[in-house]
């Protein structure tokens, strides 16, 4: 079926590497290497807010060790003395990740199974998230309501256009907490309903549910490891590299209407 507001023509690989790379969804991004360089080692310093609801192994106590995962799984330089300026995400494992992603969302169809979507990222990933939700929907799986009245320190939890997300003075609020996904899972729990079968959000969101043990895959950028980490610890499915606020969320739809035919969802 056809998604409201996605292309009508998928792009091919090639098409949507070059889309990529010419919105700097992925290639040269606007994050710099010095923040990447920074959230690397207060990661691997044990600042719990980079680790987005994540518990990782005790390994991860060297930057380097970290800068070697994101030059694996994201595409940043890899040279450790390559200290400040541009820094990159590779479009093919953009790409790459995005057919992994779209092979559990497959099966996420095929069995017509629980799915839950959250963003921490209303202002760039919303519409990637909700058109995710519309295909699964369409194709027989039900995309969870979640309870009332919940709550964070930073705000209220809600869900509009089937995705979950932070609410703050009548204004959709940007976290990478974990919190927001914990209060969903624990209400969840609460009113004796079963917890989804798969999660599909973004930083913290992603990172709790994974810790939880729930399959999970998201959405990242250059300078947040701690999903990257989590997929090479075998606890997140998924992860996608890509500068997750660019200009234009209509950047995103190329993209999002390649991961929905790739899962044969459109």
């Amino acid at each position: 079926m056809p998604i409201p507001g996605l292309p009508s023509d998928t792009p091919t690989r090639a098409a949507l590497i070059d889309h990529l790379v010419r919105t700097r969804i992925a290639g040269d991004v606007a994050t710099p290497r010095e923040n990447n360089l920074s959230h690397y080692r207060r990661l691997a310093n044990g600042d719990r807010h980079y680790w987005l609801g994540l518990e990782l192994d005790d390994r991860w106590t060297d930057e380097q060790d970290v800068l070697a995962v994101m030059a694996e799984r994201c595409g940043v330089v890899p040279d450790p003395g390559h200290r400040s300026g541009q820094d990159t995400i590779d479009p093919e494992l953009t790409v790459d990740a995005l057919d992994r992603m779209a092979a559990r969302l497959r099966k996420a169809a095929e069995d017509h199974q629980r799915v839950l979507l959250a963003t921490g990222h209303p202002g760039g990933l919303l519409d990637v998230h909700r058109a995710t939700a519309t295909a699964l929907r369409a194709a027989g799986c039900e995309i969870m309501t979640i309870p009332e009245g919940l709550a964070t320190d930073e705000g209220m939890v809600f869900q509009f256009a089937d995705v979950a997300m932070l609410e703050r003075g009548a204004t959709l609020w940007h976290t990478h907490s974990p919190d927001p996904m914990a209060a969903i899972l624990d209400g969840l729990a609460r009113e004796d309903r079963p917890q989804p079968d798969l999660v599909v959000a973004d930083h913290g969101w992603a990172g709790c549910a994974a810790q939880r043990g729930l399959d999970s895959v998201g959405y990242a950028d250059c300078n947040d490891p701690a999903l990257f980490v989590g997929e090479a610890e075998g606890t997140m499915q998924v992860t996608i590299p890509l500068d997750d606020h660019v200009t234009s969320p209509r950047h995103y739809d190329p993209m999002t209407a390649y991961l929905l035919d790739a899962a044969d969802l459109v």
